[in-house]
C-alpha cells in the first residue's frame, strides 16, 4: 500500500480523534498536532505520504503548509479540510497544489473514497515515475512458421489467466516480446507492467529492488522507498534472467510467490500484494536445481505454465518475414528508400545459421540499411555474413568462421572497410599440421601426434601465410582476438619461426 503514514492537522480534538480512528483500524500509522509550527516540526523530523489540514488554525492559515512543502523531494498529497468552505475557497486550494478538499462534518464513507484516490494517485505516480526512467520499446511476434503459430496459440491460451508463467530460450530469441504479449493480452492489461532485470542488478541491491526499503535501512537510504512489487500492485511483473537471483533472495521471493506478501528491507510491517509473476531464463533451470544453483520449490512455483521460444533455426521461412519487416522499420528511422533485397541476399539470409536469434538479424539488417544507397536493394555484401558450419560445411580444414562486423582490410599501409576477404573454396587449405610423408617401409605402423601446442603453432602461421600476412583478417578467420595473435607471434619470433607479412 502506498500511502501509509498521515498526518492530522486541526486544531479540534473531537475532528482529530475521529479521523485517527478511523484510519488506524485500515492499520495505518497516523500522528495529528493542533498547530502549523507542531505539523511543521514533525515533516523535518518524518515522511508522510498524505496530509489532513484544517484552513484555520491558532497560528496561521493552514494553505500555508502548501507553499513549504511544494518543494520536497517527495511531497505528500494535502487534503484541505474546512467548516466553512465555499466553491471560490476550494478552487483556490486546488489551485495552489492541494489533492482534494472536503467540508466538515464529513462521513467515514467520504474518508474511505477519499483514500482510495489518494492511493490509487500515489501508484500511478510511481509507476509513471519508474518508467520515465526505463523506456520499454514495444514489439509483436512476427512469423508464419508452424513453431511460432504454436507459440502464439500457448500465450493466448494463457494470457488471459492468472498462472505463473515461466518463458525459456536462447539469447535474442525474443522471450520479454512473448511476456510483452502476455500482458497486452491479460485481464490486468490497464494495471502496471513492471520490469526487472535480474542480472542486471547488484546481488547487494537485488532484494532492496524488489521489495524496497525503509529510510535508514542501510548506508544511502535517505528515504522510504517502494519496490518493485509493490509498484506491481494489481499488475504484472516481469522477472527477466530469473536465474540470475542469489540463494537468499530466492527464499525471499518464494514467500512472495506463495503468500503475496514481504517486508521492505529493514521494515517490519508485512505488505501485501496482488501482481501476475512473469519470469524468463536462458538456462536450464532444472539443471540449476539438480546442480544446487536454484531452488527445487522455488522452481516449481515459477514453472506452473512454461512457455518454449523456439530459435530462429527452428522456424522455417521466418527469416525472410523478419528481415523484410526489419528492412521497412531502420529505413522509415534512418531516412533511406529502399528497393527490397537482392536475390543473393535473400539466399544469404535463409542460409546463415544466426547463432544470435532474431536480435542478431535485427542488428545485421540495421547496419544493411545503412550500408544500402537510397533507392538500391539490399545486397549479400552490406549483410556482412560469413559461411558458417552449419551453411557450408566447413572450409578445408575444418575451420568455419562467423564474422558479422567489417573489418579493417590493410592495403598499402592504409585500412579500408568493407566485407573481409575469405580463401576460396577450391584454394588449398591453410596448413593445419605438416605431417610427414608416408615411408614405404613403415605402412601400418602409427606415427606418434604432435603436441597440441605445435599444431596451434603451425595452424597460426598457415592462416598468416593465407591471408598474405594481414593480421586482422587471420585473427578474424581465427577467432581470437588481434591482441591475442600478437602475442603469440612474438613468441614463435622468439623460436626463429617464419612469420608472413614480416618479410
Amino acid at each position: 500500500m502506498t500511502v501509509e503514514r498521515i498526518l492530522i492537522l486541526d486544531d479540534e480534538l473531537v475532528i482529530r480523534k475521529a479521523l485517527e480512528e478511523q484510519l488506524r483500524r485500515k492499520r495505518l500509522s497516523v500522528c495529528s498536532v493542533s498547530t502549523l509550527k507542531e505539523a511543521e516540526n514533525h515533516l523535518l523530523k518524518d515522511e508522510f505520504d498524505l496530509l489532513f489540514v484544517d484552513v484555520h488554525l491558532p497560528d496561521g492559515n493552514g494553505t500555508e503548509l502548501l507553499d513549504r512543502i511544494a518543494n520536497m523531494q517527495d511531497p505528500p498529497l494535502v487534503v484541505i479540510i474546512t467548516g466553512n468552505g465555499t466553491v471560490e475557497s476550494a478552487v483556490e486550494c486546488m489551485r495552489a497544489g492541494a489533492f482534494d478538499y472536503v467540508i466538515k462534518p464529513f462521513s467515514s464513507s467520504q474518508i474511505d473514497v477519499l483514500m482510495k484516490k489518494a492511493k490509487d494517485y500515489r501508484q500511478l505516480v510511481k509507476v509513471n515515475q519508474f518508467f520515465t526512467q526505463e523506456s520499454v520499446e514495444g514489439a509483436e511476434l512476427i512469423g508464419k512458421s508452424p513453431t511460432i503459430q504454436q507459440l502464439r496459440s500457448m500465450v493466448g491460451k494463457v494470457a488471459p489467466t492468472e498462472a505463473t508463467v515461466l518463458i525459456n530460450g536462447e539469447n535474442g530469441t525474443g522471450k520479454e516480446l512473448v511476456a510483452n504479449e502476455l500482458y497486452r493480452r491479460s485481464a490486468r492489461k490497464n494495471a502496471p507492467f513492471i520490469k526487472v532485470n535480474c542480472a542486471a542488478i547488484s546481488e547487494s541491491l537485488i532484494e532492496s529492488e524488489f521489495f524496497g526499503h525503509e529510510k535508514g535501512s542501510f548506508t544511502g537510504a535517505m528515504q522510504r522507498r517502494e519496490g518493485r512489487f509493490e509498484l506491481a500492485d494489481g499488475g504484472t511483473i516481469l522477472l527477466d534472467e530469473i536465474s540470475e537471483i542469489s540463494p537468499k533472495v530466492q527464499a525471499k521471493l518464494l514467500r512472495v510467490l506463495q503468500e503475496r506478501e514481504f517486508e521492505r528491507v529493514g521494515g517490519n510491517k508485512t505488505i501485501k500484494v496482488d501482481v501476475r509473476v512473469v519470469a524468463t531464463t536462458n538456462r536450464d533451470l532444472m539443471s540449476s536445481v539438480h546442480k544446487g544453483y536454484f531452488r527445487q520449490d522455488l522452481y516449481y512455483r515459477l514453472n506452473v505454465f512454461p512457455i518454449h521460444v523456439p530459435p530462429l533455426r527452428e522456424r522455417e521461412g521466418d527469416v525472410v518475414l523478419l528481415a523484410k519487416t526489419f528492412a521497412q522499420k531502420f529505413a522509415r528511422k534512418h531516412g533511406i528508400k529502399l528497393a527490397g533485397f537482392e536475390n543473393e541476399a535473400l539466399k544469404a539470409l535463409s542460409a546463415h545459421g544466426w547463432p544470435g536469434n532474431v536480435r542478431e538479424l535485427q542488428n545485421t539488417i540495421e547496419r544493411a540499411v545503412i550500408l544500402t544507397e537510397s533507392g538500391a536493394k539490399i545486397a549479400s555484401m552490406s549483410l556482412g555474413l560469413m559461411p558458417t558450419m552449419s551453411t557450408m560445411g566447413a572450409f578445408s580444414g575444418d575451420q568455419p568462421v562467423a564474422m558479422r562486423e567489417p573489418v579493417a582490410v590493410e592495403s598499402g599501409g592504409e585500412a579500408s572497410f568493407g566485407a573481409p576477404e575469405i580463401p576460396s573454396f577450391s584454394a588449398p587449405a591453410p596448413p593445419i599440421v605438416n605431417m610427414p610423408e608416408s615411408d614405404p617401409e613403415c605402412v601400418g605402423e602409427s606415427e606418434s601426434p604432435l603436441p597440441l601446442e605445435q599444431i596451434e603453432k603451425q595452424h597460426i602461421l598457415g592462416t598468416l601465410e593465407t591471408t598474405d600476412g594481414n593480421r586482422t583478417q587471420a585473427a578474424k578467420l581465427l577467432g581470437i582476438s588481434i591482441r591475442t595473435l600478437r602475442n603469440k607471434l612474438a613468441l614463435y619470433r622468439k623460436d626463429g619461426e617464419f612469420i608472413a607479412g614480416e618479410g
